[in-house]
């Protein structure tokens, strides 16, 4: 079967991709999906001084609200409706995932199997429309306190604001699922990733003219380029990098036959969590950092004092700011790791079905050995995703150079586009061997 598969991946070509209807019509969805929702960055909110917001975003572009414009593709500084992406979502899911490992009651949804992740997902939703109200909540006031930006500030303005953006995060939620159900996964990923991707152009002209009007130094750009080549080559690396674990099974004796007694691998991802902690660190990080930006935090300390210490403190760059998001992708690494990793059914599993680690009793000894095992790497790779996350926005964040060309954005943007053309490459394989099957009955007949 093995070796199958792998004369199946070699023979990939774009004549097999165009008999894929099936991967076709999914490729296309997704593809109609994204373009909605770039559409949808452009439209924006109603009451809205377009030159005010510019020169207010002009101001805070080089914080944290620019990377928050990154992650929401553009659509926070045009104030669109989709100006709070999906990162209500996420935070929603966060805390979701948190109180599972928390409150009993939602512990044991979770051991319900189907229907327990569906009650769960519901309540995420939920949680999402109150942070979402919050947040939407929290833009419109502090749109009102930055100056001219607001024609008509008031009641009006503010609620038509909250309903706009929930709506806004609430469909490109629904458009997530879908593109996770009837496209090729990744739903939540690919939106992010997407808007990413189509501002990487327009940061590339701007580094360039800063290059040429000698705003930056001509070697600090080529640094820059080669650094993201040598970052890319690093994620790609790291993201393929797993450990094996040999697990052995036994032999047995049904009539006069043997069967068993082979092995195989359990394959440890040096990355288990993959680029979850950073977005999820990025999103916890945002939050406070978001209000105190549009809540009249002035520079020279004579707005909210306590708004002007948290805008002092997690400023992109600061040490604060360095410190909190290096301690929330550790935690994130480890938490979300064993979440989509439980050493103890593994070993359960294992045993049930007689297999076993040479050298390792079944049992607890294996659940034992395997959490040793999956603690050292994900040390690992918690020190690699923070050194991918950190190193280039120390250097960066002492120049104006656009937020595409950071360690965080670099590691969403490589993992997506491995996730996607894995499951491009599963679709693939999962046509052609339904080709075989079609074509070994046709020949079974004819016989």
């Amino acid at each position: 079967m093995a070796s199958a598969a792998e004369q199946l991946a070699a023979n990939f070509n774009f004549g097999a991709f165009n008999k894929a209807t099936e991967l076709k019509k999914r490729l296309w969805f997704v593809l109609g999906a994204l373009v909605v929702y770039r559409l949808g960055t452009y439209i924006p909110l109603p009451g809205i001084n377009s030159v005010a917001l510019a020169d207010l975003f002009s101001r805070q572009s080089g914080g944290i609200l620019g990377q928050f414009d990154m992650f929401a593709g553009g659509a926070l500084s045009r104030m669109s409706i989709f100006a709070l992406n999906v990162m209500p979502y996420i935070s929603a899911s966060i805390i979701m995932q948190l109180m599972t490992s928390v409150v009993p009651s939602i512990e044991e949804l979770k051991k319900e199997g189907e229907t327990g992740r569906k009650k769960i997902n519901q309540y995420t939703r939920y949680l999402t429309v109150v942070l979402a109200t919050v947040q939407g909540y929290g833009i419109a006031v502090g749109l009102e306190s930055s100056g001219s930006v607001v024609i008509n500030p008031g009641l009006f303005f503010e609620v038509s604001t909250v309903i706009t953006v929930v709506g806004g995060t609430m469909f490109l939620m629904w458009l997530g699922e879908q593109i996770t159900q009837r496209g090729i996964g990744n739903g939540i990923s690919l939106i992010i990733f997407s808007g990413i991707v189509a501002n990487l152009p327009s940061a590339l002209a701007t580094t360039f003219e800063l290059g040429r009007t000698n705003v930056l130094p001509t070697l600090l750009i080529v640094v820059l380029l080669v650094m993201s080549v040598a970052v890319i080559a690093f994620i790609v690396f790291v993201e393929r990098a797993q450990r094996r674990i040999v697990v052995q099974y036994p032999k047995r004796q049904v009539g006069n036959r043997m069967f068993g007694g082979e092995s195989s691998h359990m394959p440890l991802k040096l990355n288990t969590a993959g680029v979850i902690p950073p977005i999820f660190a990025s999103s916890l990080l945002l939050m406070p950092a978001t209000f105190a930006g549009f809540g009249g935090a002035a520079s020279d300390g004579s707005g909210n004092s306590i708004l002007f210490w948290i805008t002092s403190h997690l400023g992109r760059g600061q040490p604060g700011y360095l410190l909190v998001y290096v301690s929330l992708i550790v935690f994130f690494a480890f938490f979300y790791t064993a979440i989509v990793f439980n050493p103890g059914d593994t070993a359960d599993n294992l045993k049930k079905h007689g297999g076993f680690v040479p050298g390792i009793r079944p049992g607890k000894n294996t659940a034992d050995y395997l959490d040793f095992v999956l603690t050292r790497l994900t040390v690992v790779g918690a020190g690699y995703l923070a050194a991918v996350c950190i190193l280039p926005e120390i250097l960066i964040s002492q120049y104006n150079v656009p937020f595409y060309f950071g360690g965080t954005s670099l590691l969403i943007v490589v993992s997506v586009t491995m996730d996607t053309v894995g499951q491009v490459h599963a679709h693939m394989l999962a046509h052609q061997y339904e080709g075989l099957i079609k074509k070994s009955k046709l020949r079974g007949r004819r016989g």
